[in-house]
């Protein structure tokens, strides 16, 4: 399993992300994006146009980062209320075309970005492991 199980309710629950490529002149590039987490542990992401930045930049150079966060709801049920919690993962990004984007299917391109972890981080959303976790996945 990718995600553990507290890593996939939170991610299944959010719909925005941040997605770090690295340009051709070996600088960061941050958007934010829509996804969708895959029954196999990969990550979609999508957008109005193949020839996006973030496109030709995994093209480029695969190595990518998506981080998914937010602040934790002032509920004392919560893990450490009013603080920031997320998901990190790093991975390797893969350009292919599927039969439905991961959002917005009547505007976004056919074409989209797939992520294959490597590597995530965890804050702040498993009431068992309330600092987190980092690990590596294959």
């Amino acid at each position: 399993m990718t995600f553990t199980a507290a890593e996939h309710t939170y991610l299944t629950s959010q719909s925005l992300g941040r997605l770090a490529t690295v340009t051709a002149d070996g600088r960061p590039q941050l958007v934010p994006v829509g996804f969708r987490v895959n029954e196999d542990g990969t990550i979609d992401i999508g957008g109005p146009s193949p020839s996006a930045q973030r496109y030709r930049n995994v093209r480029g150079n695969p190595n990518v980062s998506l981080v998914v966060d937010d602040m934790t709801p002032d509920d004392p049920a919560e893990v450490k209320p009013g603080w920031g919690r997320g998901v990190e993962i790093r991975g390797v990004g893969e350009i292919l075309d599927v039969d439905t984007p991961p959002v917005a299917p009547d505007w976004f391109t056919h074409t989209i970005i797939r992520i294959h972890p490597r590597r995530i981080r965890s804050w702040h959303i498993d009431p068992a492991n309330p600092d987190g976790e980092a690990r590596d996945v294959s």
